[in-house]
């Protein structure tokens, strides 16, 4: 499909909008793209003003802003009217911050994906795509608890749509981000350059790491690509944490602290038991719906034009287990391609 064909004369929302990847998500499609409208939705206006100070394509005409919580539904319908496609990407993410605060992370990650899901029914929004974490696999943590619950209602979202066909919701799923907001890296900087020592939890822990321009194109491409009920997992490197620490301060000492709450060692994107339901697609992994692989006049059309390549028995794609690393001289290249 021609990309600036689905994107021509459309409008967009994005929830969380003024996060590192709704800033990014938007500043790429009002370049590249020829979009009516795009609607930043969060709940700061702080971070909405600053937002507009610090690029002029923030103060481009085909922009608003709009305050509003994702807890709050008759906001979110008011915003979604006239809108085409919703990226959601508003959540509460910090792990230590989720087990001392649990019911505010069920409030905005799950009660909030339930409250886009219903007010873009009413609006008849076109398509949604919800941004996941490889936390929700698997998950030993609240906050994975709460994105796992969330994956799970915008898959199933497609149910309460019936014969209308629309709105379309699936999910993207990918891990670490290089660059994005609370990121390991400016913090460890700092300590590189006052403390002279870096703070790590455990020397074996590794991570999906994915940059924010490469999530952005991701979900540019499952927008597109969506048909509904799609979990996509992209294939990305993993990295060792102690690699990151050598590759930001090399030869400056580590000290070991431990993991915090709910911290696992490694991280997963597609479990055992999702795998037998799950395809290969070169670039990508789409995980299906149950209720789609259990019925063919739903698989069938669902994998149309699509690779049908499955996963051996046992697969799991995990940090720990990927085939593809990055060395701390990759990692070196891509934060200073980031500018952090």
């Amino acid at each position: 499909m021609n990309y600036k064909n689905f994107f021509k004369d459309k409008s967009l929302l994005i929830t969380g909008g003024t996060g590192s990847f709704g800033r990014k998500f938007a500043k790429k499609i009002l370049l590249e793209y020829d979009p009516r409208r795009v609607i930043i939705f969060s709940r700061d206006e702080w971070k909405q003003w600053v937002m507009r100070q610090e690029d002029p394509i923030f103060d481009d005409p085909r922009i608003r802003f709009f305050l509003g919580d994702v807890r709050d539904l008759q906001r979110l319908t008011r915003a979604f009217n006239d809108v085409d496609y919703i990226i959601h990407a508003a959540a509460l993410k910090q792990v230590p911050a989720a087990e001392y605060n649990p019911s505010e992370f069920l409030k905005t990650n799950v009660i909030g994906g339930m409250n886009v899901i219903e007010a873009a029914i009413t609006a008849g929004v076109q398509k949604v795509i919800a941004l996941s974490s490889d936390k929700a696999c698997n998950p030993i943590n609240l906050y994975g608890a709460s994105k796992l619950c969330a994956d799970k209602l915008f898959i199933n979202g497609n149910v309460y749509v019936g014969k209308k066909g629309s709105p379309i919701f699936s999910v993207v799923r990918y891990g670490n981000v290089i660059g994005s907001r609370g990121s390991i890296i400016p913090l460890w900087q700092n300590q590189a350059l006052i403390a002279k020592r870096l703070t790590i939890t455990d020397p074996r822990m590794t991570r999906f790491w994915i940059t924010l321009d490469q999530a952005v194109d991701f979900v540019i491409f499952a927008l597109v690509d969506a048909r509904g009920g799609e979990l996509y997992v992209p294939k990305i490197p993993s990295m060792k944490i102690v690699d990151l620490a050598e590759a930001i301060a090399p030869k400056v000492e580590h000290i070991y602290t431990g993991a915090r709450e709910g911290e696992k060692l490694h991280e997963i994107m597609i479990c055992v038991e999702d795998a037998p339901h799950t395809v290969d697609q070169k670039t990508h992994y789409i995980i299906i719906p149950e209720t789609h692989s259990r019925n063919p006049a739903f698989l069938d059309p669902f994998l149309m034009d699509r690779s049908k390549e499955t996963l051996p028995e046992g697969f799991a794609y995990t940090s720990e287990n990927n085939k593809e690393w990055l060395s701390i001289e990759k990692l070196r290249k891509l934060i200073s391609e980031e500018k952090i």
